[in-house]
């Protein structure tokens, strides 16, 4: 799940450098959207482990 972040942030740099504001933006937002679903899912995961 980390690695579709990484991907969809580099797709966000990628447009914004290339002047697509509306790919790069919504882009933004999938990568985001991921990242906290990978935080939570591994924070659940350590502390499951822990007890």
């Amino acid at each position: 799940m980390l690695s579709w972040t990484i991907a969809f942030l580099v797709i966000a740099v990628l447009a914004g450098i290339l002047g697509f504001t509306g790919i790069a933006r919504t882009a933004t937002g999938i990568a985001k959207v991921l990242f906290f679903i990978f935080l939570i899912l591994f924070l659940l995961s350590f502390l499951r482990r822990m007890f």
